[in-house]
């Protein structure tokens, strides 16, 4: 059966709520506790904070946006993310978990038993590996082997916010707690701000699922009541491993929706040359497409419930550069080449993994806009979306 023509852009998109991010730092904690809770708390003390601190480390080149959000772009994901920093971090991190230990902790508490040095250290090896690892998932993308090698890399198997891991990850540790009054009020304020941000961002599909899953913890809890037993640990463990299960098993179906997707734009003549299969927030099963061909990119949909899987919508192709009509050919591409120049675009190229360009005359000159199909004039981007320049006439003189 042919593939479905339309007209709607499908992209891959972002929740409003979570403008400009990478895999979220609520994913990244949550992977650090669960490994604290599945028993590496047992090896030193301050495991916990070790490993939440090692799994968010990475994201110290957040610090970047002081210099301006394309400034960011094209720094994040980059040197605080690859091989250098998974060497380095875990041995600032040993300094700074020991530091507080002897000067201050100890010093509150004589009688507390010191943290380890070979278990901090180890432990924050493994938190820090598990955040680039994760952050490498999506349609961001990661560079690994910078300062070597500024290449982008991409898993393209998990959105942006899983709210199916927070469920999972949040409710085994949750489980694995002891909870004070306050942990109480601070468990039950996490459960509001993401039930928040799934049903705004997902949407009513989201709703049931999540719910009955947050009812269920709950009740499960209830039932448990203050014993932290080892069945709990092994509890976290069993959650661990079916999280890893459903990373593998969504890497795998990118891989062959990938592949299908290939098929079927050989069929309809379509020259492909790159294939990004985007995961879409809340729904494992759907996938938003983008190839790039020798002129365009061809958006799309997948969904592995659909017959047939693959849509593509041919209609909506966005030409790789497009000139308005009353900008001769020639102008727009100097004036296009000269935008290229601006630091602000230059930076915004650096991330870009499927830019165009649009040229349109203005009265003082030309605006240009570079865009990337990911993310291209989505609803709360930010400057994901796009960056825009102005040339002026004398700018070509």
């Amino acid at each position: 059966m042919k593939p479905t023509l339309g007209h709607s852009r499908a992209r891959a998109t972002v929740l409003p709520v979570v403008t400009e991010c990478t895999v979220d730092n609520l994913t990244h904690a949550l992977v650090g506790a669960a490994i604290a809770k599945a028993g590496a708390e047992r090896s030193t003390p301050l495991a916990t904070a070790t490993l939440v601190i090692a799994a968010n480390a990475p994201d110290i080149d957040v610090l970047s946006y002081a210099r301006g959000e394309y400034f960011a772009l094209a720094f994040r994901r980059g040197i605080t993310h690859g091989w250098p920093a998974i060497v380095l971090l875990p041995v600032l991190i040993t300094g700074m978990i020991l530091g507080w230990d002897r000067l201050i902790r100890r010093r509150r508490n004589p009688t507390a038993r010191p943290a380890r040095a070979g278990p901090v250290f180890a432990l924050s090896f493994v938190g820090v590996l598990t955040h680039p690892t994760l952050d490498w998932m999506n349609t961001y993308g990661m560079r690994w082997a910078l300062p070597f090698d500024g290449s982008w890399s991409y898993g393209d198997a998990l959105f942006i916010v899983d709210p199916w891991i927070w469920l999972a990850l949040g409710g085994a540790v949750f489980l694995a707690s002891n909870v004070s009054r306050v942990g109480q009020a601070g468990w039950a304020a996490l459960a509001a701000l993401t039930s928040v941000v799934v049903l705004l961002g997902v949407g009513p599909s989201a709703a049931l699922p999540w719910l009955m899953g947050l009812s269920g913890i709950l009740a499960l809890r209830l039932r448990l009541g203050s014993d932290t037993s080892q069945a709990r640990t092994r509890g976290v463990r069993i959650t661990g491993v079916a999280v890893l299960v459903y990373v593998a098993v969504m890497l795998g179906a990118d891989t062959l929706a990938s592949a299908e997707v290939r098929r079927v734009a050989a069929d309809l003549a379509v020259g492909v040359e790159d294939v990004m299969v985007a995961p879409v927030r809340g729904n494992p099963f759907s996938s938003a497409i983008e190839i790039r061909t020798a002129t365009a990119y061809v958006p799309g949909t997948h969904n592995w419930l659909n017959t047939p899987r693959v849509r593509l919508n041919l209609d909506s192709s966005i030409p790789l550069f497009a000139i308005a009509e009353d900008v001769p050919e020639e102008v727009g591409r100097r004036v296009a080449g000269i935008a290229r120049t601006r630091t602000s675009v230059q930076n915004y190229l650096t991330w870009s993994r499927y830019p165009h360009v649009r040229v349109a005359a203005d009265p003082d000159g030309w605006t240009v806009r570079f865009s990337d199909a990911r993310y291209d004039d989505e609803r709360g981007a930010g400057g994901l979306a796009g960056v825009t320049v102005h040339i002026s006439r004398t700018d070509i003189q």
